[in-house]
């Protein structure tokens, strides 16, 4: 493990890691709240939190420039659970070859060598986003043979992922939850992933429970994508068919206005060398679009029309 990282233990069966300079006390928490003016109307907590719920490493880059306004401009806590261990993303790992000194693009030894590596990856990309502790669930990525969308996912522990889930949901109160928009066209492991978070989710009472968003990262020609949910899956029902919130991540700030979000994209981006096809991804998407669950509990509109205002304020810098 990389020696930013302060401890590794066990929870629920799990792997848990705490980065180091996101640690705090409750006291220190409390002071670094008066000390910015940290805005507590979207939840009950001295910070508020947010919880990304993703099926690999890397799918943080979906809502990497939300998450950075959050956690490092608005200083939300961030916490993160990743279900696979992403050994199956050996296809395009061979640039990383010379980096890490392993064989990676071979399937036995992207199997054997990615699990860590890409463990490490994610952990560098998120002290770059201001994530707090990582759940490593660690459920076997079998990939997909012929169409991500038909990934499957019979081979996860779904019931043990769902008892952690809802444990930790109920133990940190938190106020937002993203994962990434479970359309019929998606990764089948991204897909279940949301569908599980929202399971845990729906079994709190609709007075605790987090606003859930539905996250895609896409380019400006991409147009108005609409969602309503899957019919096949009630629980995936939206409150509109179009984003709740859409954050721009070529939003010009600093020195001549020369600075902007897709920036810090890009270094998430960099981070995750051993997914080599993953790079040309930089300065593609331009939109992080969040569609709201219905599930969300009560008040979700106006909740979310207040984070929305959150987000957006002062956003020149």
């Amino acid at each position: 493990m990389s020696t930013r990282v302060n401890g590794i233990w066990s929870s629920v069966g799990f792997l848990v890691v705490l980065i180091t300079a996101q640690a705090q006390t409750p006291s220190s928490v409390l002071r670094e709240s008066q000390l910015f003016g940290v805005s507590h109307r979207i939840g009950a907590s001295v910070q508020p939190k947010l919880l990304i719920v993703v099926a690999h490493p890397d799918d943080e880059y979906m809502f990497a420039a939300t998450t950075y306004r959050l956690a490092r401009e608005l200083h939300w806590i961030a916490d993160q659970v990743v279900i696979t261990d992403g050994e199956s993303g050996y296809r395009y790992a061979s640039l990383a070859e010379a980096i890490y000194g392993k064989k990676l693009d071979a399937e036995s030894e992207g199997h054997a060598n990615l699990p860590a590596i890409r463990k490490e990856e994610l952990l560098r990309a998120a002290r770059i986003l201001g994530i707090r502790k990582h759940y490593f669930l660690d459920q076997k990525d079998l990939g997909f043979s012929a169409s991500a969308a038909d990934a499957s996912v019979e081979n996860w522990d779904q019931q043990k992922i769902l008892k952690f889930l809802s444990n930790l949901l109920a133990k940190e109160r938190y106020d937002v939850v993203f994962t990434l928009l479970p359309t019929s066209e998606t990764h089948g492991h991204h897909r279940a992933a949301t569908i599980l978070a929202l399971k845990a989710v729906a079994a709190l009472g609709e007075n605790e429970r987090p606003l859930v968003f539905g996250a895609e990262a896409s380019p400006p020609q991409a147009g108005t994508q609409r969602f309503s949910g899957l019919p096949s899956v009630p629980l995936t029902s939206t409150l509109n068919d179009q984003p709740a919130i859409r954050f721009d991540r070529n939003t010009s700030f600093g020195y001549h206005n020369a600075l902007s979000y897709q920036i810090v994209v890009n270094w998430v981006i960099a981070e995750h060398k051993s997914q080599g096809l993953f790079q040309t991804d930089t300065d593609k998407d331009e939109f992080e679009r969040l569609w709201l669950f219905q599930m969300s509990g009560k008040d979700a509109t106006s909740r979310a029309d207040e984070l929305r205002r959150e987000l957006m304020a002062n956003t020149g810098h």
